[in-house]
């Protein structure tokens, strides 16, 4: 199940669970589109991996499943 972080890793940008601005790649780095697609070049800075939209989980799952809250 993928661990959805609730900020950009870049620019702290608040991205919940539903957000469709909510860029991953294959290890669950966490970016916004914005920084994605401008800054990076949809290409993850930690892994060199791809950046993709991340899946918006249904809400009636983030009940048993919740997105992880800021530390």
């Amino acid at each position: 199940m993928l661990e959805l972080r609730p900020n950009c890793e870049r620019c702290d940008r608040d991205l919940p669970p539903s957000s469709e601005a909510a860029r991953i790649c294959s290890f669950e780095c966490t970016f916004c589109a914005e920084c994605a697609e401008q800054q990076l070049s949809n290409t993850c800075p930690n892994c060199g991996g791809e950046l993709v939209r991340r899946p918006i989980r249904p809400a009636e799952k983030l009940l048993t499943y919740p997105a992880k809250n800021r530390s």
